[in-house]
């Protein structure tokens, strides 16, 4: 059994996996998560801004240590759609060099591949839907995780997500208004339409859409009124179409303070959780299905795995392979 450090720098949020991995399947991951909302403000600007640089680079040295005290030797770090869509983003990497790692910034394509090998962990032998909601894309994988491994029929990141609508359309502080959150729709619509990896029948065919992301998994949150969270009971919950419009329209009618003191929800994520919700439900209808599966096993389930096995000098489970670093 090995066990790796993976830091994933995500457009909303940044997140340190500990994981201990076994025979190509992670036995535990201990996760932590941190908004830090790096991508606040580059769908406007095309361009990271020195405090959330900032707000990334102490983060990311906090997870460094715990990783160490939790005795973890060698680790990996990746950056996904902020890091991707901002022209500056070498600003972020050198800083975060200076702390003795070695950032990657991966492909949208990768970054379903992993999340797909992840998620697939609880689906062996079936063919399922992944999608991935973040903060600036939305990625959508369509495979099976058999005998000899990951085999994906399709990956496509799609440039939706809920800082991304956030900025550009429902960053108001008041109830938001009917109109704002139509022109978020029909942004959603519009970029979904026919980019789905084989299209609508392919996620009809395989039966099953499984979603992770920080949206989906609090609004399983917000529905059961959870606190604090319990990713157990999270882990392979099943939500309807109709509650995550419910949900969508309860959360749009108040202000964003009120937002802030609803159960079941992180108050640094009611700024952009209207916005990761009409994603959700744009994506279910443009996959044409009623009901989604939420998952906990991500990103970096996916990441521990492909660092697990180039850690032991073994072929990455995908067409990618991280570099680590040492902790010590």
């Amino acid at each position: 059994m090995g066990r790796v450090a993976v830091i994933d720098i995500g457009t909303v949020t940044c997140r340190l996996g500990v994981a201990s991995v076994a025979a190509g399947h992670v036995e535990s991951c201990s996760k932590t998560s941190t908004i830090c909302n790096l991508g606040e403000g580059v769908a406007e600007t095309g361009t990271l801004s020195a405090a959330a640089c900032e707000r990334i680079v102490s983060c990311v040295r906090g997870y460094l240590e715990a990783a160490r005290e939790a005795g973890v030797e060698v680790a990996c770090c990746t950056l996904t759609s902020a890091a991707r869509d901002a022209s500056n983003s070498e600003d972020l990497l050198g800083a975060l060099r200076g702390l003795g790692i070695d950032p990657q910034v991966i492909p949208g394509e990768v970054e379903g591949s992993l999340t797909f090998l992840g998620v697939a962990q609880d689906f062996a032998g079936q063919r399922i839907v992944v999608a991935d909601n973040g903060g600036g894309s939305t990625e959508v994988a369509v495979g099976t995780l058999g005998a000899n491994g990951v085999e994906l029929e399709a990956v496509r990141s799609l440039n939706v997500g809920c800082r991304r609508l956030t900025d550009l359309f429902l960053s108001g502080e008041e109830p938001l208004a009917a109109d704002d959150l139509e022109r978020a729709r029909a942004f959603c619509r519009e970029r979904l339409a026919g980019e789905l990896p084989g299209g609508a029948p392919a996620v009809a065919r395989a039966g099953r859409l499984v979603c992770v992301g920080g949206t989906v998994t609090t609004l399983v949150a917000i529905a059961a009124a959870l606190d604090p969270y319990d990713p157990s009971f999270v882990h392979l919950h099943d939500l309807e179409l109709s509650e995550v419009d419910e949900l969508t329209g309860r959360l749009a009618g108040v202000s964003l303070e009120q937002r802030r003191g609803v159960v079941g929800l992180q108050p640094k994520r009611a700024g952009v959780i209207v916005a990761g919700s009409v994603c959700v439900g744009e994506l279910m209808r443009a996959c044409g299905v009623e009901r989604l599966t939420v998952s906990e096993s991500d990103l970096l389930f996916g990441l521990s795995l492909a660092a697990d096995a180039a850690a032991c000098g073994e072929p990455s489970p995908v067409a990618w392979a991280p570099r680590l670093f040492s902790l010590r």
